[in-house]
């Protein structure tokens, strides 16, 4: 039995890692969070080309769509190609038929130059109509020169900042009180105490938490409003939905659904416009319902994914020529 529902909002998506999964592991185990940035998404995000962010972001928006995921929050670096990468990625998902919402993040880890050109990228993107946040990787790879610029940015642009925090134990999170507004987004939280003092919304990315060891963040212990992410980790908010409750339980045996469930929904303040897509699914979603999968989506009144093919581009060619792209990262990482 089918029913319908609004389109889901990934309000955490990193889409330059959609061809990770081709690649060669890194050298050796990753020995904590840190580890696992620098062995693994540090050197991947540096080797991007235009080319893989165009087919990366393609993949990504054709499994959003697959998953019933019509808009995506999107954080993007690609030190060695800043200057249109935010363009590559709206274009690619135009393409596919899913919204997003980019945003650079900016970073200090390349120096002042590379901290000066992802706040460029960030500007050049918005002040030319495109929808975004402004981005920053995170504050303890950030001088407060960039937070300031940053944050101030965003100010002058009216719009928020979206920012990892408190991922790890090693985040500076504590710099950003002063700055965040209610506009910001603030992806994983792990590490922040009840009652940290920032402003925005936590985003909660409970397999990529799992996945790098950094612990569960307890999210239905904060005032702010949370929202669902996968941090890369696809679109499939159904089965994120599904861990993230399984997570809450195993911390409070005594939660409701509808925690979680709030927390989905939460992506349509983000982007309203999901709402009123329509999404039809093999049968009633829920988290304890499994392998419900998107039949049909329409986006803005556009059919963009029909019994499960989406309409717009060919999927099996969109993942072969992925995968062919991800050869050649390979060769260059």
């Amino acid at each position: 039995m089918t029913a319908q529902g609004p389109g889901l909002v990934c309000a955490h998506h990193h889409l330059y890692s959609s061809l990770a999964r081709w690649l060669p592991g890194p050298a050796r185990t990753p020995l904590g969070f840190l580890e696992v940035l620098e062995l693994l998404w540090w050197r991947l995000d540096v080797a991007l080309t235009p080319a893989d962010i165009a087919w990366s972001a393609r993949l990504g928006a054709v499994e959003a769509l697959e998953a019933g995921c019509t808009a995506i929050v999107d954080h993007h670096e690609s030190p060695a190609a800043i200057d249109g990468s935010l363009d590559v990625i709206a274009e690619a998902c135009a393409e596919v038929g899913v919204r997003v919402v980019c945003a650079y993040g900016v970073t200090d880890r390349h120096g002042a130059g590379g901290a000066k050109a992802g706040l460029a990228e960030n500007e050049r993107f918005l002040r030319a109509g495109g929808r975004g946040l402004v981005g920053v990787h995170a504050s303890f790879t950030c001088s407060d020169d960039t937070l300031e610029a940053a944050a101030g940015l965003a100010t002058d642009l009216d719009v928020g900042v979206h920012v990892h925090v408190a991922e790890g134990e090693g985040d500076t999170w504590p710099r950003l009180a002063r700055l965040a507004d209610e506009r910001w987004l603030l992806a994983h939280g792990v590490h922040l105490p009840d009652h940290h003092g920032l402003a925005g919304t936590i985003v909660h990315n409970p397999r990529s938490n799992m996945n790098n060891g950094v612990g569960y963040a307890r999210p239905a212990r904060f005032a702010n409003p949370v929202a669902l992410g996968t941090d890369g980790i696809g679109a499939d908010l159904l089965e994120e939905a599904r861990l993230a409750f399984a997570r809450l339980r195993e911390h409070d045996a005594t939660a409701p659904p509808t925690v979680t469930w709030a927390w989905l929904e939460q992506g349509w303040a983000l982007v309203p416009e999901a709402q009123a897509d329509i999404v039809t699914w093999s049968d009633e979603p829920g988290v304890f319902a499994t392998g419900v999968r998107a039949v049909d989506v329409v986006v803005a009144g556009e059919v963009v994914l029909s019994e499960g093919r989406t309409t717009r581009v060919d999927a099996d060619e969109v993942r072969a020529r992925a995968a062919e792209q991800a050869a050649s990262l390979a060769g260059r990482w």
